[in-house]
């Protein structure tokens, strides 16, 4: 996975959390149009590393293995979950067997259960120190969930998590957009590692999103991490193309 500023990734892990959604069909095609659109990385859900020859017709960007489930995220269904729970599905050294160039697991906090919150803690650290013995890149994507909660995209919840998750291992953060950048970047100078923002549910139009990712980066965030808003595009390479141009417009001020 390409590093610094201007990181494109893609998210294709949802079925596992929300079965098959709008764009998760016929996979081997997504995964293809995600190499012709030059992501950086894309992530998959281990049992999908096996597609990954099939769909290449160039060079292959970085693979991400996610590592765990949970039902902090909601469902397919969209039935009320009563407590939360997550598990872990693979370890570092099966993604590594599988060609992974980095692995991800969740963070959720804000649950209010203090028993499923440090087992989230003890999950984290983990599969942490396995990818320290073994030289696993790890990605954590932080984000707060809970009955409770007004607004899991409050600044402070986002820079409590992200903190989190860097305090434990995490070589970079995926997480939630606040909502502007100038709060974003509240978040951002307070984590002491990269941060790719996530970008939930497609809302709005090519353009919305090409000006949300401008925001984004001028928060200081290193890039940004779509998945729906991606893969559920009419033109996925046309779109992917365009947000490469943001991503290096975004970022080329702060290189001089």
């Amino acid at each position: 996975m390409r590093s610094g500023r201007g990181t494109l990734v893609v998210a294709f892990d949802h079925p596992l959390v929300l079965g098959t959604i709008h764009g998760t069909r016929d996979p081997v095609r997504q995964i293809s149009q995600f190499i012709q659109g030059e992501a950086d990385a894309v992530l998959l859900n281990l049992g999908n590393f096996r597609l990954v020859p099939e769909a290449a017709s160039a060079a292959l960007p970085g693979l991400i293995a996610r590592l765990d489930w949970t039902t902090a995220l909601g469902t397919a269904t969209g039935n009320p979950i009563a407590g939360f729970r997550s598990g872990l599905v693979g370890t570092p050294e099966d993604a590594m067997r599988a060609g992974a160039d980095a692995v991800i697991v969740f963070l959720v906090i804000g649950s209010g259960d203090t028993e499923f919150e440090k087992n989230e803690i003890e999950r984290v650290a983990a599969v942490a120190r396995q990818c320290e013995r073994i030289g696993m890149p790890l990605i954590v994507e932080s984000v707060a969930r809970g009955q409770s909660l007004e607004n899991p995209r409050d600044p402070q919840w986002l820079m409590l998590h992200s903190r989190m998750a860097a305090e434990l291992g995490a070589d970079v953060i995926k997480t939630e957009y606040s909502g502007d950048w100038t709060t974003m970047r509240e978040v951002v100078t307070a984590c002491p590692v990269p941060i790719l923002v996530l970008g939930g549910s497609r809302s709005g139009s090519d353009e919305d999103i090409l000006a949300i990712t401008r925001d984004i980066m001028r928060s200081g965030a290193a890039g940004v991490f779509f998945g729906r808003n991606v893969f559920q595009a009419a033109d996925m390479p046309q779109l992917m193309r365009r947000l490469h141009a943001v991503l290096r417009a975004e970022a080329e001020p702060q290189r001089r």
